[in-house]
């Protein structure tokens, strides 16, 4: 899960265990705005947010009956919102060289994962200071 204003937070799960499934358990207390891409797409997601007070602005994913080119018009103003929350898993994955995991097992999953995110806080703190 992402927070826009104030940075990332992380939450590490088995490979084997869809996204969503937890989604619901890692909402904040008043939330405010929720972004989050498709893989959240699921009205347990959205009924938690707004039972935490918050408001969904979950990326839609186009079903059978609802093709994607439908949804644009609610996607497109979320998608540069989104970007600047994937740019820090770019980054993640270009300069700390994150595109798998370097050991087997939950806990040194969650390890590496604590890892990136401090290591990435700590350069963004670093360049805000700079600036």
């Amino acid at each position: 899960a992402g927070d826009k204003d104030t940075g990332i937070a992380v939450e590490t799960t088995p490979a084997n265990e869809p996204d969503v499934a937890i989604a619901p358990s890692i909402i904040p207390e008043e939330p405010g705005e929720v972004y989050a891409d498709k893989a959240y797409d699921a009205l347990a997601v959205e009924k938690a947010i707004e039972a935490k007070g918050g408001t969904s602005k979950l990326m839609r994913k186009g079903h059978r009956w609802l093709p994607a080119a439908r949804l644009e018009a609610h996607n497109r103003p979320l998608r540069p919102i989104r970007a600047r929350i994937e740019k820090i898993f770019g980054t993640w994955k270009r300069s700390y060289h994150f595109r798998c995991m370097r050991w087997l097992g939950l806990a040194k999953a969650k390890c590496q994962v604590h890892l990136a995110a401090i290591a990435y806080n700590i350069k963004r703190y670093w360049r805000l200071q700079s600036a």
